[in-house]
């Protein structure tokens, strides 16, 4: 495999083949924020924080860096008025879930987000899913998982798993972006009140 060349931000830039945007922005200092990202799992695409402008073939469109492959030839943008409004609105959402995140005012005063533009349904959970993927695709124990679907889905702790492997490990605690300690909360609750998933 050898390199493809792109442009990000106007410098010319050089990622092994088989990379993402944001993998080759990583690479050459650029940042682009992330909330469902880390290195040691595969890429997700669920944030839609990292959203940047791609230009190929007179082509212009807006995609999500962390899954979209670096091209030969690509020009990125990581910061237009577009997509720094698409990142405000986004993180305005996620505000509402869980406003009380160290990282998401952070973000919110970078980009001018308004914490109180959506009613507040504080579950303070955004659903990026580090802590499933780090389970299953790190740890192998799959003691923790998405249930229902749609407005209603929501992450929790499978009891007969996680009442045998979490307590010694916690480690997807600290990944979460919002509030380590509601994770620790949904674990002592599903571990206490066990429910049907659906």
């Amino acid at each position: 495999m050898g390199d493809v060349r792109l442009v990000i931000d106007g410098q010319e830039v050089q990622a092994p083949e088989g990379s993402t945007v944001l993998q080759a922005a990583r690479r050459a200092g650029i940042a682009i924020p992330t909330l469902c990202h880390h290195d040691d799992l595969e890429p997700f695409g669920s944030c839609r924080l990292c959203t940047v402008e791609v230009e190929r073939g007179g082509r212009r469109q807006h995609v999500v860096a962390c899954v979209y492959p670096a091209q030969e030839g690509l020009s990125v943008r990581t910061r237009t008025p577009t997509v720094d409004r698409i990142r405000k609105v986004i993180l305005e959402l996620y505000l509402a879930r869980a406003p009380e995140s160290p990282r998401l005012r952070e973000l919110a005063e970078e980009y001018g987000a308004d914490p109180e533009r959506f009613d507040k349904d504080p579950s303070f959970c955004i659903l990026c899913g580090l802590c499933v993927r780090y389970c299953a695709e790190v740890k192998g124990k799959h003691a923790v998982g998405f249930v229902n679907r749609g407005t209603r889905k929501e992450i929790a702790f499978i009891p007969e798993i996680a009442a045998r492997e979490c307590w010694n490990c916690k480690e997807c605690f600290p990944l979460c972006p919002t509030s380590w300690l509601q994770a620790a909360y949904v674990l002592v609750e599903g571990l206490a009140f066990p429910r049907e998933r659906g």
